[in-house]
């Protein structure tokens, strides 16, 4: 026990210190455009990812693999026939479990009302939804609002820092990276369960937002695989919606994906 105590302490001491060189290097101000300084490398993990989202849908043409937005107002393409119900059951589930999380990110950022939203959203599904693996409350219109620690960097004035394409999980940013490292240290469930179900608990979370991933591939329709540079779409894509979940774009700076090229 005094093992896994000093593991998840040292743990958390690393979260902070990856949350300071971020929030003290990133500057709090958004260049217009795109700052992909890892391109080559990026465009390497955009293939294999697309080569795997394909290899485990069983399609003939690979989907890229596109980490989900989080915004429970994002309008998402209808999932095709082969998006299975057991991924959107393990997404539900892995979701869920990262509600103490989101909730302790929205009081790190000063919005209790958003923090009791998702708390009664927490409550609902952890019971009648048994244990996460439903959504009840997502029928009863308590849909919530999710958000990460990489918003909360945003919060505290931390930069977007460069565009980066991460192994399984997708677009994401040098500040979102960060944030989602952080994220699993801090879910308060680490520190509430004891061993093996706590580090069950984060195998869950991470099998959840894979299953997310996979599901929102389906956002990339062939309008814009077939696109000259799916690469550099896909891209577009993740920093206009991802900063306008953040409030740093209007709606009409989004560039509709399924518009005629």
């Amino acid at each position: 026990m005094a093992m896994a105590m000093a593991t998840r302490e040292h743990g958390g001491l690393m979260a902070l210190v990856l949350v300071g060189l971020v929030a003290g290097c990133a500057s709090p101000t958004v260049a217009p455009g795109f700052n992909d300084p890892f391109e080559s490398t990026n465009r390497a993990w955009f293939e294999h990812n697309m080569a795997l989202s394909g290899a485990l849908t069983g399609g003939d043409e690979p989907a890229p693999a596109v980490a989900p937005v989080t915004d429970a107002t994002t309008v998402v393409a209808p999932a095709p026939p082969r998006s299975s119900r057991f991924r959107r059951i393990v997404g539900n589930f892995g979701g869920n479990l990262g509600q103490p999380s989101v909730i302790l990110n929205d009081l790190l950022q000063v919005r209790p009302d958003r923090a009791f939203e998702n708390t009664v959203r927490f409550v609902i599904n952890t019971t009648v939804g048994l244990g996460g693996l439903f959504d009840p409350a997502g029928h009863m219109g308590i849909h919530g609002r999710s958000t990460d620690f990489g918003e909360t960097l945003h919060r505290w004035g931390a930069g977007e820092g460069a565009y980066m394409v991460l192994p399984l999980f997708g677009p994401s940013t040098e500040r979102d990276t960060a944030g989602l490292v952080v994220d699993a240290f801090i879910n308060p469930l680490r520190f509430v369960l004891p061993q093996p179900e706590s580090s069950l608990t984060s195998i869950a979370r991470i099998g959840g937002r894979l299953a997310d991933a996979a599901e929102y591939s389906d956002i990339l329709d062939a309008n814009v695989i077939n696109t000259a540079d799916p690469y550099a779409q896909a891209r577009l894509l993740y920093l206009q919606t991802r900063r306008y979940h953040l409030g740093i774009e209007a709606e009409d700076e989004i560039i509709d994906p399924y518009a005629d090229f």
